[in-house]
């Protein structure tokens, strides 16, 4: 009996050994988006740890849930019918995978009503082979606050901040097209008059 028992521990340790390895959590995140003069770089222990900012942010916006297939899950295929504001786009460096560290990308729109929500796209290839189950998450106010302390703006950036550049060089352009069709057409008469 006392020579089975490091047989059976071990057993019981290569058994457990590929679950835990296939739930690791990112090692960093960055989130680029409206209002953000350069990425925000989330930093922390980002597996079971809702201390750190990326512990947060991985509990907080259903990473686990729209990566990992979970039953029952707590993401929805439909997109929310409330308003959910900017979105943003968080990166995620994933490690472990026969190719090295995997990178996902996640919509987070932290400004949402009723709480912050995310999405994932189902597929997402990471580890060489394994593919995002993906879809809807909502958070909670934990979230928003760890992201407006890491940088992000307290409130949502208005549309005509996000749109805002844009429409100036739309304008910009068209009002370029007008001058140049202005130039010619003034040529063309000058041409027709003189000859």
């Amino acid at each position: 009996m006392r020579r089975a028992l490091p047989a059976v521990a071990a057993l019981v340790a290569m058994l457990l050994l590929p679950a835990a390895a296939t739930a690791k959590g990112p090692s960093a995140a960055s989130i680029s988006g409206p209002g953000l003069d350069h990425a925000i770089s989330i930093q922390g222990y980002g597996e079971g740890d809702s201390s750190s900012p990326l512990g947060i942010l991985v509990e907080q916006s259903g990473f686990f849930a729209q990566v990992f297939e979970q039953t029952p899950s707590p993401t929805s295929s439909r997109r929310p019918t409330s308003q959910l504001g900017p979105r943003y786009d968080v990166t995620y460096t994933v490690p472990g995978g026969p190719n090295g560290d995997s990178i996902l990308h996640q919509d987070l729109y932290p400004y949402a009503a009723n709480g912050p929500v995310s999405y994932v796209a189902p597929n997402q290839t990471f580890w060489a082979s394994q593919k995002t189950a993906g879809g809807w998450f909502r958070g909670d106010i934990q979230l928003k606050r760890m992201l407006v302390k890491a940088g992000m703006p307290a409130r949502a950036p208005s549309q005509s901040a996000t749109h805002g550049g844009k429409l100036g060089v739309a304008l910009g352009a068209g009002a370029g097209v007008a001058v140049a069709a202005a130039g010619l057409a003034l040529l063309y008469r000058r041409r027709s008059a003189s000859g």
